[in-house]
């Protein structure tokens, strides 16, 4: 499985991100799991304890490490190459914890919008070189694709968008459609989240339509921000999202 989920901020993405990857780990296939939203909330929705991330960064962050690495041997002349070396990068700031590796990429922006720089060449690096490894990836994405080309897009297995409900996540889902047709990733699917009844399931399928509603969330309130799949409502949600994994799997994995 090589999916990006994507959605609108809230919708809870980066916690089907979560349940995913412990999902993967627990069939022991070592799933790396790769924060691109710019909240960059994955290492405390898995529940790993806040010392364990002290010190784990956002890649983008390091934005003379990422400018210098796209400044190297091959780029003279204030040009920079779209195709650095990144494999040790991975390996320095990739942190493991049962059975997940998880990466902190966060976004490289100008003006509020992603921009053709030296720090996102190197970003986009990474990425790609996740995608050609073995193992499982799983990207949790801010709704604006960020990081992804048409070359990394293409080897991809899909996308997964999330959405609940409300008006604004189903617009997202429009706005999310068109970008990835712009990259040729594809398939796609939804997945609705936060589900109480389900006529709230059918004005979904209508609204995405003609993309497939490939499973269903429920609401469980209580919830924890961080580490989510505590408790009596967060265990009963990871039970959800590993009986719909292989769904996702099956149709984009």
């Amino acid at each position: 499985m090589k999916v990006v989920v994507a959605g609108k901020g809230g919708v809870g993405k980066t916690t089907l991100c979560a349940g995913l990857g412990l999902y993967l780990a627990e069939q022991g296939r070592q799933p790396y799991l790769v924060d691109a939203d710019p909240n960059a909330c994955l290492g405390y929705a898995l529940g790993w304890p806040p010392e364990a991330l002290a010190d784990l960064r956002p890649l983008s962050e390091l934005r003379e490490v990422l400018s210098e690495r796209a400044r190297g041997a091959e780029a003279a002349g204030g040009l920079f190459s779209l195709s650095p070396p990144v494999t040790d990068l991975i390996a320095d700031y990739t942190l493991t914890r049962d059975g997940v590796r998880l990466l902190m990429m966060g976004t490289v922006t100008e003006g509020g919008k992603g921009c053709l720089c030296p720090e996102n060449a190197t970003l986009k690096a990474i990425l790609r070189e996740l995608v050609e490894l073995e193992n499982d990836l799983v990207v949790d994405m801010c709704a604006g694709l960020e990081h992804l080309g048409r070359g990394t897009a293409a080897a991809l297995h899909g996308l997964v968008i999330v959405t609940d409900p409300s008006a604004t996540a189903l617009r997202s889902v429009g706005r999310i459609q068109r970008l990835a047709e712009d990259l040729k990733l594809e398939p796609m699917v939804v997945v609705a989240n936060r589900i109480t009844a389900p006529a709230e399931v059918e004005q979904i399928a209508q609204a995405v339509a003609p993309l497939p509603v490939v499973g269903t969330l429920s609401s469980h309130p209580g919830l924890q921000a961080e580490g989510v799949f505590s408790g009596p409502a967060g265990a009963a949600l990871r039970e959800e999202i590993a009986r719909l994994a292989p769904a996702i799997e099956a149709a984009v994995g």
